[in-house]
């Protein structure tokens, strides 16, 4: 079986059932491999319920990640993406498969036409061209799936080689909002420092300053 680009995981702490997809996806074509896309099916199936899955992918194998796509969007058990770092190219359709798609705030999405490497001829060469168009055809449909969007604007979203921000993904639909902060924020001061009291707070600190200077630091009168 070819190196793996995937990791089944159960959360220790929220007990909650994580595929994470990093790094290429399937450095080795999947075209002809029977026994990879079965493994990842295996484990997909091998326990039941909810799943969320956590991408950073520069992209790789638009066959693999239409198998991908086709097993997590029939998966039984709701389907969560989170995107924390960048879903590009294939990725970004993987992504699409989940019910519910998040994004950090400073991760990205990356759309673009498909490309290939050819070598041959020029009817070899104009049959690449004729295949490239076909494969943009069947990524589109998982796109429209889930934006919405009319094919001629995603079809130029994917010639454009857009690279959107999260706040752009999520305007267009590629996902449905962000990851939700977990930072502890401290309480507010609840003091009132209306613009008088500032004020004179300053007033009063530039005062006992000046003084300290004037008496060699011995001014230590209290306001």
């Amino acid at each position: 079986m070819k190196p793996k680009f995937w990791n089944f995981i159960r959360n220790e702490t929220t007990g909650e059932r994580e595929l994470h997809i990093d790094g290429p996806i399937a450095e080795d074509a999947w075209w002809g491999d029977e026994v990879t896309p079965s493994a990842f099916k295996s484990e997909l199936h091998s326990v039941t319920g909810d799943i969320t899955v956590w991408i950073n992918s520069p992209g790789g194998d638009v066959v693999a990640a239409s198998q991908i796509y086709t097993m997590l969007f029939n998966y039984s058990g709701k389907v969560t993406a989170k995107i924390y770092g960048m879903a590009a190219s294939a990725a970004s359709v993987i992504a699409m498969a989940a019910d519910s798609v998040l994004i950090s705030p400073t991760a990205f999405m990356y759309v673009h036409d498909p490309w290939t490497v050819a070598i041959g001829n020029s009817t070899d060469m104009r049959k690449a061209a004729v295949d490239l168009d076909e494969v943009k055809e069947g990524i589109i449909n998982a796109y429209e799936a889930k934006t919405g969007l009319p094919r001629a604007k995603l079809a130029h979203i994917m010639k454009s080689e857009s690279l959107m921000s999260a706040k752009t993904a999520i305007e267009y639909g590629f996902a449905d909002g962000m990851l939700e902060q977990t930072k502890t924020v401290t309480e507010p001061i609840t003091e009132d420092f209306t613009d008088s009291v500032i004020e004179n707070k300053i007033t009063i600190e530039s005062r006992k300053a000046r003084l300290n200077l004037l008496n060699g630091g011995k001014f230590n009168e209290t306001y």
